[in-house]
């Protein structure tokens, strides 16, 4: 926003003072027209104004590679022991096709239950994955002395529905050069809370150009 100079009114006790405010905010309390539009602050990255310019000579492939696009898989996950597991190499095998084609854009990843989640931690020490899976349990009790009511699929079966909710089942990863864009020792988890798990599956959502 715009911000501007203005005299407070007199009605405050305070003659001859100035406040800073934003201009459209004045407009609709003073009714002072602002001197000039907002300032856009948000620029694109990429900007296909030649495929709208009539003199322009881009190539039909030029034209293809600026237009959106979006694929989307549902990947099937083998059952899991409970704890926290890297996927990562499962994901990239199951979409690196669609992945490849675009330049830049966003990955969303969305688990299909609420007893489990994924979240983006540690790829490299399997100690981190452990040490999360021991932090779940003594934040999340479970067993008779308990405060939970839902037990009807056994001591483990609220705990994990609270653990699904604090971590979340979604994701979503940024794609650079048909790549997922994450640092170097970022992985993609997916926590299994529940003792005796089934297999679980993840939508994959890609878009961008």
């Amino acid at each position: 926003q715009l911000l501007g100079l203005l005299p407070l009114p007199a009605r405050f006790g305070f003659r001859g003072l100035w406040h800073l405010v934003p201009m459209q905010t004045s407009s609709l309390i003073f009714g002072v027209k602002p001197l000039s539009a907002p300032i856009i602050r948000v620029k694109s990255l990429y900007t296909p104004t030649t495929f709208n310019d009539p003199s322009s000579s881009g190539k039909a492939d030029s034209m293809a590679a600026g237009a959106p696009k979006w694929a989307q898989k549902t990947i099937s996950l083998p059952p899991h022991r409970r704890g926290c597991h890297l996927i990562t190499p499962k994901i990239l095998k199951e979409i690196g096709q669609d992945l490849s084609g675009f330049k830049c854009g966003l990955a969303h990843l969305f688990l299909q239950h609420t007893s489990a989640s994924l979240t983006i931690n540690e790829n490299y020490d399997s100690d981190v994955r452990d040490d999360t899976e021991t932090f779940l349990n003594r934040v999340v009790p479970e067993g008779s002395s308990a405060p939970w009511k839902h037990t009807m699929e056994g001591p483990d079966d609220m705990p994990a529905h609270i653990k699904s909710s604090m971590f979340g089942c979604t994701l979503t990863i940024p794609i650079t050069n048909g790549q997922l864009n994450m640092g170097t020792w970022q992985g993609i988890w997916l926590c299994e809370h529940r003792d005796s798990a089934t297999g679980r599956k993840v939508v994959v959502t890609l878009n961008g150009i």
